[in-house]
């Protein structure tokens, strides 16, 4: 929950760095632009950004890579320039043995700059934020074959650059580009840093989905952009608060330096949890050598933790912003994992049992009435509690009864034919069926889709298809049977019935499928009656408080924190997208 929340904050605050250092570089070419002008231009450029993420990236996503290459050519050869026309010599710091004397002679302020050092390898991270939509390979490549080496030929121009001009340490970049390729890199500096944004924007949609998959995240509403990449995910209540704190992030500290500090402790954080992540990866799946792992630790660990520290130098100086933001959203995702557990957990231990549904419905005094309800629920197995609390308010029961969960698999589409699984809950004169509707990430419910009438033919298929495999399988336990018997029990078994006995006996067999086909033929007329008759769709509205006896701090968290989440977030209904005319909710208190 901590690295995901960091990782949310760096989606805040990488958006506001990029957007406002691009921006900057207008200064060069007019003295009229002033701080509160950059500093507005960035804002409207952010919420641009912002406004256009309904639309996905999967259309203009292929520009993406074209800009960003030729960024990483521009600035490579931007750097080469410099090298040779100010400092060839700066080449030697590629030596190792400098950063030592750098420590030695600078000791406490050299400690104090790897902070700054830093930022000059973040972004990079933007790389991996969307790791799960390419191979490693093209990861591996784009990285040693472009984004290293352009970094390294940059800095070194720059480094080039300042041996010849001390003072202007503040503008490197925009100061150290030739006159002629001023205008053309600032605008591919204004795309590449809103491409960047886009990753790291993108990259925070595909974390909060996975979080809500986990239960880990109050529910929001997941809009798949592409039909092609399951990770091109739009949340439109996240991408609006984004939004509003990415603004006022930019509004509140208006200088590159303070969210410069910001972002390096949300990224150098992410880094680090990453790197312990992975010795836990090293140690139960990789099963390295624990000596390997131990001379990860101590190489790589060591200089994170090193630029953490010094990172962490700076909280006062902005570098609080991140570890807020984090506070903020491990308290939010803590308390909806926590109640969401407790929650599944009640209703999996208070379930009713086919049985006990079956001495419910007959024990009770209960009418049937005409029409078709379809009870929503998240257990796949059993019936969930709510329902005796209805049986128990309501003495009356639609003629069928079905049970739904709704669940989402992790493909594009779930063919029709394959959307329903349905199993019949005993005995069969109840006529209540459980159902798992399945859908995949671009499958999309609404008021148009013919859910209901979908569900009824497949229901009735289910019927027909069981009636036949039971008829098959009587069949076969039959001819089992004889074939049994007349090899163990009687050895001289001879067709004697085939007279009288024998028409008998087949006409018998018509008419036990006569009469078995009729009952399928009126559960069949009863299913179409029902839908007919009309559809109502229940569903549970729990509400849930903190157990007699439980303590202050489990009554803070279930009363009053995740009830005000549960009620300022959208609401079942809204995810399932119900018909309101034909909804009715009924609701139920837990107590846990």
């Amino acid at each position: 929950m901590l690295g995901t929340s960091m990782v949310i904050g760096d989606g805040i605050l990488t958006p506001s760095l990029s957007v406002l250092s691009a921006v900057v570089g207008i200064k060069q070419a007019t003295s009229a632009m002033t701080d509160d002008r950059i500093v507005w231009i960035s804002v409207a450029i952010l919420i641009g950004l912002f406004m256009v993420q309904r639309f996905g990236t999967d259309k203009i996503g292929y520009s993406f890579a074209p800009i960003i290459c030729i960024w990483f050519i521009m600035v490579a050869g931007i750097g080469v320039y410099n090298f040779i026309k100010f400092d060839p010599t700066v080449v030697k710091a590629l030596n190792p043995k400098y950063i030592v004397d750098y420590f030695r002679r600078n000791k406490h302020d050299a400690w104090i700059s790897i902070g700054g050092i830093v930022l000059a390898i973040t972004g990079t991270e933007a790389l991996f934020a969307d790791v799960g939509h390419f191979t490693v390979r093209s990861i591996q490549l784009s990285m040693c074959a472009i984004t290293y080496p352009a970094l390294v030929l940059t800095y070194a121009g720059q480094a080039s650059f300042l041996r010849k001009n001390h003072l202007l340490v503040a503008d490197t970049f925009f100061k150290s580009l030739p006159k002629p390729l001023y205008w053309p890199m600032f605008v591919v500096s204004v795309l590449s840093s809103i491409i960047s944004s886009q990753a790291m924007i993108s990259g925070t949609f595909s974390i909060i989905q996975q979080s809500l998959s986990l239960g880990c995240f109050p529910r929001v509403k997941i809009v798949h952009t592409s039909t092609k990449y399951a990770g091109q995910v739009y949340i439109p209540e996240v991408n609006y608060l984004l939004m509003l704190a990415c603004v006022g992030v930019t509004l509140g500290f208006r200088t590159l330096e303070r969210i410069g500090n910001a972002y390096g402790i949300a990224v150098v954080f992410v880094m680090t949890l990453t790197s312990s992540f992975l010795v836990l990866i090293m140690i139960m799946i990789w099963k390295t050598n624990i000596f390997l792992i131990i001379s990860y630790v101590l190489v790589i660990g060591s200089v994170e933790f090193l630029c953490l520290s010094s990172m962490l130098y700076k909280f006062d100086q902005g570098g609080y912003l991140p570890l807020a933001f984090a506070a903020v959203l491990m308290f939010v995702m803590f308390v909806w994992n926590d109640v969401h557990r407790k929650k599944y957990y009640y209703k999996l231990d208070h379930k009713i049992s086919p049985e006990q549904l079956k001495k419910t419905v007959i024990d009770g005094n209960f009418c049937r009435m005409p029409g078709l309800a379809i009870f929503y629920s998240e257990l796949v197995q059993g019936i969930p509690p709510i329902f005796n609390h209805y049986a128990a308010n309501v003495p009356a029961l639609h003629s069928v009864l079905v049970f739904v969960s709704i669940k989402s698999l992790p493909i594009s589409k779930v063919p029709l034919e394959e959307r329903f699984l349905f199993r019949r809950v005993e005995p069969k004169d109840l006529n209540v069926f459980r159902c798992v509707a399945r859908y995949g990430y671009t499958d999309v419910r609404n008021e148009n889709e013919p859910f209901e009438g979908l569900l009824v033919e497949k229901m009735k298929e289910f019927i027909k298809d069981s009636f036949w495999i039971s008829q098959r399988n009587n069949m076969h336990s039959t001819d089992e049977e004889i074939k049994f018997g007349i090899k163990e029990e009687v050895q001289d078994w001879t067709l004697v019935n085939s007279g009288e006995n024998g028409k008998e006996d087949s006409k018998r067999q018509v008419d036990d499928q006569d009469k078995q086909q009729d009952l399928l033929d009126r559960e069949i007329e009863a299913i179409d009656k029902a839908w007919r008759q009309g559809v109502v769709h229940l569903i549970g509205e729990n509400e849930v408080t903190a157990a007699e006896g439980a303590g202050i701090v489990s009554r803070l968290l279930i009363d009053y924190a995740y009830n005000f989440l549960k009620r300022n977030l959208r609401q079942t209904d809204q995810v399932f997208n119900i018909p309101h005319k034909r909804m009715l909710k009924v609701g139920m208190t837990y107590e846990i």
